[in-house]
């Protein structure tokens, strides 16, 4: 213990040398540099232009239709479109209490019909998503717009989704999900 005490004062010696011989080790020429090049990236500053005042101007309604009227929109619509059952274009109902499918949990543009079986009376397509394939057969859901299958082809799934339009009302709308000839596995 006594030999360590003693080597003590002697390395704070030698620490304090190695020290005072970094402290001035020729930095003037760098330091010299860098004050040339401080001086050379200053630019005089423009002064910002002066902010202009803004004066509200009153909205005035003269021989055009206010466009902020609620009303409009809702009566455009109906006149676009019968909100009404009639015979021709029947109301469209979703159950919203049905169980829902497993590929109704994914985005249509995320699934890749791979391949088809058939037998005598029924045919099944095969759906690919992520890793998983799965057999889905006509009237069967799939995607996030109540897609049911309606028909399956040699060339891809037919589904008839049923979504909202502007007004709040269903509507349906037909959808194809392709034969993808090779599928990322």
């Amino acid at each position: 213990m006594r030999s360590q005490l003693a080597w003590d004062p002697l390395l704070g010696v030698l620490l304090l040398c190695v020290l005072s011989g970094c402290m001035d080790s020729g930095n003037d020429e760098l330091k010299a540099w860098m004050q040339a090049e401080r001086s050379a990236l200053k630019s005089p500053l423009q002064p910002l232009p002066e902010a202009q005042p803004f004066t509200p101007q009153a909205y005035v309604v003269e021989h055009h239709q206010d466009p902020f009227r609620s009303e409009r929109l809702s009566g455009d619509l109906q006149q676009e479109r019968p909100l009404v059952a009639t015979e021709q274009a029947p109301r469209i109902r979703v159950d919203q209490n049905r169980r829902k499918q497993p590929l109704e949990a994914f985005a249509l543009d995320s699934m890749a019909m791979v391949g088809s079986l058939s037998s005598a009376d029924q045919r099944v397509a095969l759906v690919q998503v992520a890793q998983s394939l799965y057999p889905v057969q006509t009237g069967h859901y799939m995607g996030h717009n109540h897609g049911r299958v309606s028909r399956i082809t040699d060339q891809g799934i037919e589904l008839l989704e049923t979504v909202q339009d502007a007004s709040g009302a269903w509507i349906e709308r037909s959808a194809t999900l392709p034969l993808q000839e090779k599928a990322t596995r």
